[in-house]
């Protein structure tokens, strides 16, 4: 192995950092060997990197012998992974594609996605991931290994009391997450201003009570005016409710006016714990039933 600060050299001889993509490139072999333990990535999987970058945890999960599809969009750092992985590609093992990772094909057999990803896609790339998850033309994800940002990672597991939210809550639909090791910024080439973290997601398999659309739809409503008590923010019938199957303005009046004067109203959304979200769906379900 060239190893990764070969690559990230190479990489930064060639063109500067675009700091419109979030360049920060690990430079420290075992943590990035930490992602690929992490994963347990082995031969029989086929793993999605996004933002290859250098090609540093390319090549550790390429050792692997797993199949990899990788999406970059810088070109300078596309034309420097042909270069760097010429025989991986023609071999048929490594996939590179030249695109936004947020708006790019994925594959539909991927079984992992191991990631040092761009800070500013963190969000929408977990909501890709759950669609992704969710789709019936795709194989289950078992494993996600990202490097974030470390205050993202904090507000995924929500690890402390004030990082309760919508992002932590409704990935609670869908993944099992967890923060691993902490990534200071020396390891990285530039250095960030901030700390990192590993985060590892798996899939969250139990069944729920109630649709788990509408759960989302009603941790979405009460967040985006988190100071207020839930009977204000949730009087107002969603923009996109009509997405849910059998759901419509009529019946959302309907549910709320059912359970409007709940105690449970009185209370902000940060009070609420996720098996509190899973109940009032339920309860808007019933109060709402369709006649």
């Amino acid at each position: 192995m060239r190893g990764a600060r070969w690559l990230v050299d190479s990489l930064r001889a060639k063109q500067d950092i675009d700091k419109s993509l979030g360049q920060h490139f690990l430079i420290s072999d075992e943590l990035i060997a930490r992602a690929v333990e992490l994963a347990e990535v082995n031969s029989n999987d086929h793993v999605l990197e996004i933002g290859p970058g250098p090609g540093v945890l390319t090549e550790a999960l390429l050792e692997t012998g797993c199949k990899l599809t990788a999406i970059e969009i810088d070109e300078g750092a596309i034309e420097h992974l042909n270069d760097c992985f010429a025989p991986e590609i023609k071999s048929g093992q490594l996939n590179l594609i030249s695109g936004d990772a947020l708006t790019s094909n994925w594959p539909t057999d991927l079984s992992k996605v191991v990631a040092n990803i761009p800070f500013q896609i963190s969000s929408p790339l977990i909501e890709l991931l759950t669609r992704h998850q969710r789709s019936p033309h795709t194989e289950e994800i078992s494993d996600v290994v990202m490097l974030v940002q470390e205050e993202f990672a904090e507000r995924l597991v929500m690890e402390y009391e004030s990082d309760v939210g919508s992002l932590g809550m409704t990935a609670l639909l869908d993944w099992d997450s967890e923060v691993e090791d902490k990534v200071a910024p020396h390891n990285f080439s530039p250095n960030p201003k901030v700390h990192s973290r590993y985060v590892h997601m798996t899939p969250q398999q139990e069944e729920l009570p109630c649709d788990r659309r509408l759960v989302r739809l009603l941790i979405h409503a009460a967040f985006a005016e988190r100071r207020k008590k839930m009977r204000s923010t949730l009087k107002r019938v969603p923009k996109r409710l009509n997405r849910i199957p059998n759901w419509h303005s009529a019946r959302w009046k309907q549910a709320y006016s059912a359970i409007v004067e709940d105690d449970r109203m009185d209370a902000r959304p940060e009070e609420f714990e996720f098996e509190d979200w899973l109940e009032l769906a339920s309860d808007f379900t019933s109060f709402g039933e369709e006649e």
